[in-house]
């Protein structure tokens, strides 16, 4: 049965990496392209029993549920195919002199970067600005941190959209977009350096400093809005092929 054949399980590895990965980043799409902007519109703004509803009706808690996990087995999943590819397939050392090998690690580094940003700065911020809405909504006070968790929350989760455009882009590309393989020690470690720029980049710029965007912050100015967001992606995207086409 082709299935249970070694192919088969790698199949089957695959696929549940592209469920996951669909519900992950389907849910971050949703998360700033309808939810930010409609909590930010003058209906909800206005009307705290409304925005308050939305965070402790469930809505928000259910999402982020299937948000987190979606990435957590996206992570899972997508870990045990690369490594499956460059131990099983072609050795470590081989891997890493094929153009195939530094894409799909690529992809995999920046969505890496991703899921710990879920985990580690999104969901622990949104925790607390859900705890404060239930506080508040008892009667009690709001937290008071929770303000600048929720916004923290909201640039890493912009962030990640972000990063998810060459995400896509280099996975995708790992065996659908020809590209030399790097001929030397030189250009691997070109790669390397070039993915860890990229990387500390885009955290930093989602961690340290204000994270409330404005005109003395031009990263998070340009996260403030979702032109602003797409064509960082996009730019982003751009950079770092034609850095390796240059390299390779």
């Amino acid at each position: 049965m082709a299935l249970l054949s070694g192919d088969g399980w790698l199949f089957l590895l695959r696929w549940f990496h592209f469920l996951a990965g669909i519900t992950w980043i389907g849910l971050l799409y949703y998360f700033n392209f309808v939810q930010t902007p409609f909590f930010a519109s003058k209906f909800v703004a206005d009307n705290a029993a409304v925005r308050s509803g939305i965070i402790r009706g469930g809505l928000l808690d259910t999402a982020l549920w299937w948000f987190r996990w979606g990435a957590m087995f996206t992570f899972i999943t997508g870990w045990l195919y690369i490594l499956h590819v460059m131990f099983a397939r072609y050795g470590f050392v081989e891997f890493f002199a094929t153009s195939y090998g530094w894409k799909i690690f690529i992809g995999g580094m920046l969505g890496t970067t991703m899921w710990a940003n879920v985990w580690f700065v999104i969901w622990p911020g949104q925790q607390v600005v859900m705890a404060s809405a239930a506080q508040v909504a008892g009667g009690g006070q709001a937290i008071p941190d929770a303000a600048a968790r929720g916004a923290r929350a909201g640039i890493a989760s912009r962030t990640n959209t972000v990063l998810s455009i060459p995400m896509l882009f280099f996975m995708g590309a790992a065996s659908h977009l020809a590209m030399a393989n790097p001929v030397g020690a030189g250009d691997q470690w070109g790669a390397l350096i070039l993915l860890a720029i990229v990387i500390a980049a885009a955290e930093i710029n989602a961690l340290v400093g204000p994270a409330t965007p404005d005109k003395a912050h031009g990263g998070k100015k340009m996260l403030a809005t979702l032109n602003g967001t797409f064509w960082a992606g996009f730019i982003l995207t751009a950079i770092i092929y034609f850095v390796l086409v240059a390299m390779f």
